[in-house]
């Protein structure tokens, strides 16, 4: 009866033996992944500190804590989240234009302005994304500089569009600003990232 036992628990014993080693790798290359994520989203929350809206700068680019590892990376993620926020809100706007029926004459106006600011401001964040997927060679300084400069720009035509709102009613003032003001937080974030980048620069 021993003899027998100890011939059905040997192969067993052999199987875990020869598995070992498989889930002990399993188990670090598991861990190695929240390991990297809770690096990259520490740099994250310590960058976004140089903003205007930290906390806002965090959770929009926390996300992207498992490709975000560099300043220049993490600059590229806030501009592409500034931007794909920026054509939503444009969309938005453009929407409200078709949709003006009962609007004032100067709200009307302020809506078709700010249409236009909105176009303006997606065009010059793409120009930015573009400029941002190739800062190596010699023009860094320059791009760097048309960059910021864009960025910028688009910031400024956000601030347009809400200005043209200034003496409207509440209920289109509050659906413009809603998705504006959320738009120009993460540009500011974005652009204040961008020159952070750019002073890390010889």
């Amino acid at each position: 009866m021993v003899s027998l036992r100890h011939s059905h628990s040997a192969p067993i014993i052999t199987i875990l033996f020869t598995l070992l080693p498989f889930f002990s790798t399993a188990r670090i290359h598991q861990s190695n992944y929240p390991h990297t994520d809770i690096k990259n989203e520490e740099f994250i929350k310590t960058s976004c500190g140089v903003t205007l809206y930290p906390k806002l700068c965090y959770d929009s680019l926390s996300p992207y804590a498992n490709s975000v590892s560099t300043a220049a990376q993490l600059a590229d993620a806030a501009l592409d989240v500034s931007l794909r926020a920026a054509r939503s809100a444009s969309e938005t706007v453009a929407k409200l234009s078709r949709e003006r029926g009962g609007l004032g004459a100067r709200e009307a106006r302020a809506v078709v302005d700010c249409v236009e600011n909105m176009e303006d401001s997606v065009d010059e964040l793409e120009r930015c994304a573009g400029e941002m997927k190739d800062l190596g060679g010699q023009r860094m300084e320059e791009k760097m500089g048309n960059v910021m400069t864009w960025v910028s720009a688009a910031l400024t035509d956000e601030g347009t569009c809400m200005d043209g709102f200034q003496e409207s009613g509440k209920i289109v003032k509050g659906r413009i600003r809603k998705c504006i003001v959320h738009v120009a937080q993460l540009t500011s974030n974005a652009l204040a990232l961008i020159k952070n980048l750019s002073s890390s620069f010889p």
